[in-house]
């Protein structure tokens, strides 16, 4: 009974925070646009019964996401929202990998101070740190102005509203879940392996990618999913740093709700986000399954 229980209760919470909004999202999806509160139709009328549930049920098409289908304004924007992501991904593994190996070979009584560094910007809100790249990126921006202080430019870049700036904030915001994993692995990695690859013939570079790469490839994969999976639905970082000509589909998903107040639409393209991220998360799941067996 108490490992019954002790199953049930992350179930539970699962259910309660998981899968009964995300079945409310579903049947909003299925809905229709009304000038109402809700703003959608149709509604349960639980007192009509059973024909009031048959009636229900009866009114809901796939009507929305046939006109998600039709209109290429939001297969533009999961495709730029998948392209974005997956070269966010790739710049943050280039910038995050450097650093969790500076951390993992350095000296084990600087370790906890490096990584009380990384976990730092977490400190502070991250709207706020968003809104500082803002100051940073405009062209009077602090970039601009040193690099015109050094000569290296003679006018001020564009930077702000444009990929790039969504670029930078995604790679700033995110780095940490690229650095942790990899440094969790890289510290847990035989430096004897190295020393026996070197003794064998390698280079350091050599050893560097024959083993070092290899071994760390769990965290790798781990710190690319906890990357991709996030900046796929990113809708704060494209709104402030990314203007109106940066397209992707948490941007959509945010003018559908507030602006347009087409709820039925916004969930459909909400549902489909979500059957696009099961991909990327049912590969980290077994990615992770594979790491715990291999652990025993």
């Amino acid at each position: 009974m108490r490992r019954l229980i002790l199953i049930a209760l992350p179930y539970l919470w699962l259910l309660a925070l998981f899968l009964v909004p995300f079945l409310i999202v579903v049947k909003i999806s299925l809905s229709d646009v009304a000038l109402a509160r809700p703003p959608y139709l149709p509604q349960v009328d639980f007192a009509a019964g059973w024909a009031g549930l048959k009636d229900f049920f009866s009114q809901l098409d796939f009507e929305n996401f046939a006109f998600l289908a039709s209109d290429d304004l939001y297969w533009r924007a999961y495709l730029s929202s998948l392209k974005i992501a997956l070269i966010s991904t790739v710049l943050t593994l280039l910038v995050g990998y450097p650093i969790s190996y500076a951390m993992a070979s350095a000296a084990p009584e600087w370790r906890p101070t490096l990584m009380m560094l990384v976990i730092l910007p977490f400190w502070t809100s991250f709207l706020i740190r968003v809104y500082s790249w803002m100051g940073i990126l405009s062209q009077n921006g602090i970039l601009n102005s040193f690099l015109l202080w050094t000569g290296l430019i003679s006018e001020p870049l564009t930077i702000m509203n444009t990929e790039i700036a969504v670029y930078i904030g995604i790679v700033y915001t995110y780095l940490p879940f690229m650095i942790l994993p990899i440094y969790a692995t890289l510290e847990k990695l035989d430096v004897s392996l190295i020393e026996a690859a070197e003794d064998l013939g390698c280079s350091r570079a050599s050893a560097f990618w024959l083993v070092t790469i290899p071994l760390s490839r769990p965290g790798i994969i781990a710190g690319c999913f906890l990357v991709f999976i996030p900046a796929l639905g990113e809708f704060v970082i494209p709104s402030l740093l990314g203007g109106s000509g940066t397209l992707m589909i948490g941007k959509v998903l945010w003018e559908e709700f507030f602006n347009n107040r087409d709820w039925p639409v916004a969930s459909a393209v909400a549902v489909v986000l979500l059957l696009i991220l099961i991909i990327p998360i049912v590969l980290f799941q077994r990615n992770e399954q594979k790491n715990r067996e291999a652990g025993k």
